[in-house]
Parts: C-alpha cells; structure tokens; sequence
C-alpha cells in the first residue's frame, strides 16, 4: 500500500516539476522583450507585475470565514464598547473585561489569524515564488552566458573595493522601491481625487 502512495507522490511531484517549468519558460517570453535592456530592467519588470498582482490578490481574495470572523469580531469590539459607556464606570469595566475573556479574545485571534494565512498567500507567495525565479533564471553563469557579466550592477566604494550586486539582492531593491512607489502613486492618487 506504502509503494502505491510513493509512486502517486512521486508522480504528482514529477507533474509538479513540469509545471512550475512552463512557468518559468512562460514568464522567460513575456520577458523577452525586455532582453535587449538588460537583466536590471527584466528584473524590475518582474518586481512591478509581482507587486501588482499582489495588491490585486489582496483585494480580491476575502473569505467567507474571514469577512464573518471581522463581522463577529467587530460586534464583540463594539459591545465591549458599550459596556465601557455605562453611568458606573466599574461595571462597565467588569462587564468589558467579562466581554474580553469571554468572547473578545477569541474572536480577535481568529479574525487576527485567518488575516495573517490570507496574506501569505496573497501578498507575500507571490514575492517569494518569484524570488526563486529570479534566482534560478538570473544566476551568475546565466548573467555572463546571456548578458557578458555576472552581476547585475557593479560599484567602487570609497576603499577601492569593488562591491557587485547579484540578482536575488536587486530582486529584493526593487519590491522595496516598487512597494514605496506604489503606496506614493495611491495616496497622491486619493489625495487628488478628493479635490
């Protein structure tokens, strides 16, 4: 019985390889385009798509159990309030602390732990699969075959040291800056759509 279930994983984990193989030739033609400038620009490139389709991810993937345990959460969040509204300010402080170690704590850890899966899956999968994209794709040897250097950037710091920058470390860059461009873009985006 073990063997069967050995020759099923194997299976499932040889279909797995190929697939995440069409992937990564998939993502290797929409990059082609982009070839001529250079891998820093390819890899922005993927920053900037990985980063979109995070955020859309995010706002598009809310469980059902997620959007009742906010529900419950809220209602014993807003009761608790309540409770610390009454005339007799040490009642309403036991009846909110009778709240909290009733329903108020629990409520809050599961709403508080479905959030954190979600985003996992939504926001930061995506940043890590690509991440070993961009490692597997963007190595040193691939760097010299494809664009005649195994770096991405190379400097010159004040020792005379030569510092170069690999693809995994420009990969990390460039979400930072994607991340801090795209919050920019959406609050200069709200703040004139207000006016």
């Amino acid at each position: 019985m073990t063997d069967k279930i050995d020759a099923f994983l194997d299976i499932i984990w040889l279909k797995l390889i190929a697939l995440v193989h069409y992937i990564a030739q998939g993502i290797d033609f929409m990059l082609a385009p982009l070839n001529p400038m250079g891998p820093a620009v390819m890899i922005l490139a993927v920053s900037f798509v990985t980063v979109a389709a995070a955020k859309f991810l995010s706002k598009i993937h809310k469980t059902k159990r997620y959007v009742e345990l906010k529900k419950e959460f809220n209602y014993w969040l807003d009761l608790r309030k309540e409770a610390l509204n009454v005339k007799d300010k040490d009642q309403g402080k036991a009846i909110a602390k009778n709240i909290d170690q009733a329903r108020l704590n629990t409520a809050y850890y599961d709403f508080f732990f479905e959030g954190l899966l979600g985003s996992l899956l939504t926001k930061y999968l995506p940043v890590f699969l690509m991440l070993a994209y961009v490692n597997e794709t963007f190595k040193a040897d691939s760097l010299l075959k494809n664009f005649g250097q195994a770096y991405i950037f190379k400097f010159v710091n004040y020792n005379g040291e030569v510092i170069l920058v690999g693809a995994v470390f420009w990969y990390v860059v460039s979400i930072l800056l994607v991340f801090i461009a795209w919050f920019f873009a959406e609050y200069l985006y709200h703040k004139y759509k207000i006016k």
